[in-house]
């Protein structure tokens, strides 16, 4: 069965809490990458899990591989 992506759009990622988190990964990775890191290709990993705590000591680059699978 071929992915619905306009459903999982409507139903979860256009909900506003997902796009605050969203919006805070983003500037997670602006942020690390205007702290000089290369991040091309990598993921940037809040290590507690939480997506809206921006620390730099909560932050790390790591490979999309090891963020993906972690949980």
């Amino acid at each position: 069965m071929p992915r619905d992506y306009k459903k999982e759009y409507r139903e979860y990622q256009s909900r506003p809490e997902q796009i605050r988190n969203r919006s805070s990964r983003n500037k997670a990775r602006r942020k690390m990458a205007k702290n000089g890191l290369k991040i091309a290709g990598k993921d940037i990993d809040h290590k507690d899990g939480n997506p809206m705590n921006n620390s730099l000591v909560n932050l790390r680059v790591i490979s999309k591989k090891a963020n993906r699978s972690r949980k």
